[in-house]
């Protein structure tokens, strides 16, 4: 199976499909930090979904006539609900237009099976529709989301609600549910929140904040009981298509 994963530099899902023999390369405008640049495309996704040549982060030139699947984790930013109170600037300078469209980008390409990844956010509700009637139009919006999915679903203790639109690929079974194992941290205003997110994450024996890049991609980074879930699952019945296809 030839396979896009788009939007990650992590390679946590990549790496997962390519241990089962598939030929899979994560995209991304950020170089991988999953150490694997010979499977990693360092340029606009848009390019590689329409099966133009492209360079992986190595230097070795690669072409893929037609993807197979695609699953994809779009940045969240100017999308995830978590982030209200800042769209009415976003709506004004253009922002939320840009990332609602990426979005649609990526769910509307023409690959079989597509799975795309966000935290809960305003592609499934009305928002779209009062905001954006011309894009609500273009796309059909809203799409309801196809699935909800926690990494302590999945083996990982940590809460973080997740959302699946899935195309031609199957809901995630859960596989180990360690969900009493979660740890929480409480703030003093009172917010509840998984300890992962709360939690200061040192880069090169520098503590990053809430809102500097480092922890903006840690946070969005995929756990590793979800990547293999996707990589496992999502394969299994095309493995067994194609051993009765061989019969």
């Amino acid at each position: 199976m030839k396979i896009l994963v788009a939007c990650e530099e992590s390679q946590a899902v990549t790496k997962e499909l390519r241990d089962l023999g598939h030929e899979a390369y994560s995209c991304d405008i950020l170089p991988c930090s999953g150490g694997k640049p010979e499977w990693h495309i360092m340029d606009d996704v848009e390019t590689v979904i329409n099966n133009k040549p492209f360079m992986t982060e190595d230097g070795n030139k690669k072409e893929v006539r037609s993807w197979d699947m695609m699953i994809g984790f779009p940045p969240c930013i100017h999308l995830a609900n978590s982030g209200a109170k800042h769209f009415k600037l976003k709506r004004e300078d253009g922002r939320q237009r840009d990332a609602i469209k990426f979005f649609m980008m990526l769910m509307t390409a023409d690959i079989p099976k597509i799975a795309i990844e966000n935290p809960m956010n305003i592609i499934s509700g009305n928002y779209v529709k009062e905001h954006f009637p011309d894009l609500c139009e273009k796309y059909n919006l809203p799409i309801k989301k196809t699935q909800t999915i926690q990494p302590y679903m999945f083996g990982d203790a940590v809460k973080k609600t997740t959302w699946l639109w899935l195309k031609g690929l199957p809901k995630l079974v859960e596989t180990e549910n360690v969900e009493n194992d979660v740890k929480y941290y409480v703030s003093k205003k009172g917010a509840k929140m998984s300890e992962w997110y709360a939690k200061q994450i040192i880069v090169d024996g520098k503590k990053c904040g809430y809102n500097t890049p480092e922890f903006k991609k840690h946070r969005s980074k995929t756990f590793p009981g979800i990547a293999k879930q996707m990589a496992i699952q999502w394969m299994q019945p095309i493995k067994e298509l194609q051993l009765f296809a061989q019969e």
